[in-house]
């Protein structure tokens, strides 16, 4: 996300796919509070990282990253799991970016 004077704000989160609405829904301890949460509700272009190694020897980093639009919701993190936050943005994604995962970095827009 992007705090209100325009600078990116990233951390940690807690995401899962949702099967059901074809999306990507973000949460975590204390999410409501936060400032990714606050800013989502000001704007919901959001973007997100995943990334690790699957090799150290040789070196082999791979990840994806997501961008779209955020769906403030009051409910959904109970998914999540005990003690997260009931509330949740889910992410449609509009651009993924992937490196890593196929030999080669691979990148598409999708269309609503």
């Amino acid at each position: 996300t992007v705090g209100r004077a325009g600078e990116p704000h990233a951390v940690p989160v807690g995401y899962r796919y949702n099967a059901a609405e074809d999306a990507i829904d973000i949460g975590g301890h204390g999410f409501a509070k936060s400032k990714k949460f606050r800013d989502a509700q000001h704007n919901p272009r959001v973007a997100f990282v995943v990334d690790d190694l699957a090799s150290v020897s040789p070196w082999r980093p791979r990840g994806i990253e997501v961008r779209g639009i955020a769906l403030v919701l009051d409910s959904g993190g109970e998914a999540f799991g005990r003690g997260y936050d009931p509330q949740i943005f889910r992410v449609r994604p509009r651009r993924i970016v992937s490196w890593g995962l196929e030999g080669e970095r691979r990148s598409a827009t999708v269309r609503p």
